[in-house]
């Protein structure tokens, strides 16, 4: 377990695992009868503000952005793992409103309340005291959060009343309150420069800041007059503010890529690590939620079929789902001689690994007595199954690449019912260096004597990747994102952004030929519960037939 977190973060703990408000329309006033005036007791109710993230971050959150995305496509054993389509419905580009990869817009609704409560009740929308400029961050990074997913959004800017309507408003109107409440903070003064246990997890200027470069980054995305009508050729009025506050965060000195990327993964992870400049902490006991290796390993890689140890040299109590498979596009980009990254893939003929230090070893994996093997390419029993079913044996759990970015120990499958201590990063300083060369790419102006190309060899210096000797293109900056940032949580708005998100991979235009054309799919439906608590509401267009 992470000291860090037991002695810093448990205090809100409790308070973060209360379930969000899913009913924009609640009488908000009637949340809390006073505010604690005590440090300690300040501090524990800002964390339900900071940690409203951890649930849809964990699990369903995920499923939306990378199953929608050119990373994994779900797959089914038999009946087993179909639950309603939600996975396949995903990989497929055919979700709908009551698929639970989107059944957490509560959770997001519920913590902006929650910061709009604390606004007040520290005493007002003045951002000058410091928790007011943590609640501002946390409140516009709710809101792209739900902009980005869901498009036209409510801007929640104050306590609703019990009998306010609350109306969605276009996302270019959306984009620019995130950004006037980002300013708002960081020029305040009240958001910490520090980065250390104490602020780790939390908002400060850096994670603000980076959160402004993701949203000038994608401006053109957001202020297209329809999702549909996006394309990348746009102008972006804001690639040079993009620059502005990549060099901001690169001058402070505070991050660097000085950590391996494979320790950056694992269980041990946490703010020691120089490149994340804002993650949201899990541990297995205290800060659940966090279950990535059960939808991504090998399905089976607790044992090897007689009760004998697994995959990573023990037994463990529990296998794991392994439905999420990764796609042939993906796996073809893990292919540059010495890159570091390439180890996250699991695939061909597989070997068994020490679980402490994570390293293959020589030993092949049998199970059954079997050599395990994995195919690149996914062999449905039945072709053009939307079910995509193949089948739940030994040939069906071999079909694909399975990813093992996410490190685990044995304790998160015999004691914690499969819930892992890996925190995950959502700004990092990898990502500001790559999004400074795509937006000097896009035709922002050069600062610092950095170049596309200098900027982008920072990556592959450090993973030991080669490195390029003329400019990239920004093919190969959506690339290098595929690699650096793979099951993370940005590959689907990269490929918005790049116009691709439409493009052929896996089977999904082999099921579903209609992806090809329905771009309204950039975003998904509002949840069923969502649009029934707001009866003025009108579900996005596609969704509504």
């Amino acid at each position: 377990m992470k000291s860090y977190i037991k002695n810093t973060l448990f205090t809100g703990l409790l308070l973060s695992s209360v379930t969000a408000c899913t009913d924009l329309d609640v009488d908000i006033k009637s949340t809390y009868t006073s505010y604690p005036t005590t440090e300690i007791a300040t501090e524990a109710k800002m964390a339900d503000l900071y940690y409203g993230f951890r649930g849809p971050l964990g699990r369903r959150y995920t499923e939306a952005a990378w199953l929608s995305s050119d990373e994994f496509s779900a797959v089914t054993f038999g009946g087993n793992w179909y639950d309603g389509g939600n996975y396949v419905h995903a990989t497929l580009h055919t979700s709908n409103p009551d698929d639970a990869h989107i059944d957490w817009l509560g959770d997001i609704t519920g913590t902006i309340t929650k910061c709009n409560q604390a606004i007040v009740d520290l005493g007002g929308d003045k951002a000058t005291d410091e928790s007011i400029a943590k609640a501002l961050t946390m409140r516009a990074f709710y809101h792209f959060i739900f902009m980005d997913m869901f498009g036209d959004t409510p801007i929640l800017d104050h306590v609703i009343g019990a009998d306010e309507a609350v109306v969605r408003s276009p996302r270019a109107e959306v984009a620019a309150f995130i950004e006037s409440d980002l300013l708002r903070a960081i020029n305040s003064g009240g958001l910490s420069e520090n980065v250390n246990a104490s602020t780790y997890g939390k908002p400060t200027k850096w994670m603000a800041e980076a959160l402004l470069v993701k949203l000038y980054l994608n401006w053109a995305v957001y202020t297209s007059s329809d999702v549909a009508n996006y394309e990348p050729t746009l102008t972006n009025a804001k690639l040079n503010d993009a620059v502005a506050y990549c060099d901001e965060i690169i001058k402070s000195g505070k991050f660097d890529l000085s950590d391996s990327y494979r320790k950056k993964f694992m269980p041990d992870n946490g703010y020691q690590i120089k490149d994340f400049i804002y993650a949201m902490p899990y541990d297995n006991a205290t800060a659940q939620g966090m279950t990535y290796a059960r939808f991504q390993y090998w399905p089976k890689f607790n044992n090897n079929g007689s009760g004998g140890a697994g995959l990573f040299g023990v037994t463990l109590s529990k296998n794991a789902g392994g439905i999420f498979t990764i796609t042939p596009e993906a796996a073809d980009r893990f292919s540059l001689a010495g890159d570091e990254r390439n180890e996250i893939i699991l695939k061909d003929e597989l070997f068994t690994y020490n679980i402490s230090t994570f390293a293959k070893t020589t030993t092949p994996y049998l199970y059954n007595g079997q050599r395990v093997v994995l195919t690149k390419n996914i062999t449905l029993l039945t072709p053009g199954d939307a079910s995509m079913n193949v089948g739940d044996n030994f040939n069906g759990w071999n079909q694909g690449y399975r990813c093992i970015k996410w490190g685990l120990q044995a304790a998160d499958y015999d004691t914690y019912n499969r819930n892992q201590s890996n925190d995950v990063p959502i700004f990092r300083y990898a990502d500001i260096l790559l999004m400074k060369a795509e937006a000097i790419l896009r035709g922002a102006t050069a600062t610092n004597g950095d170049t596309p190309m200098s900027l982008f060899n920072q990556i592959r210096s450090y993973v030991k990747a080669p490195t390029l000797t003329t400019a990239p293109t920004l093919q190969d900056i959506l690339d290098e994102r595929g690699r650096e940032f793979f099951s993370e949580m940005w590959r689907r708005n990269d490929l918005i952004r790049f116009g691709q998100f439409e493009n052929d991979w896996g089977l999904k235009h082999v099921i579903n030929s209609a992806a090809k054309t329905q771009k309204w799919r950039r975003i998904f439906p509002i949840p069923t519960n969502v649009m029934n608590s707001n009866t003025n509401w009108t579900q996005n267009t596609g969704y509504n037939k």
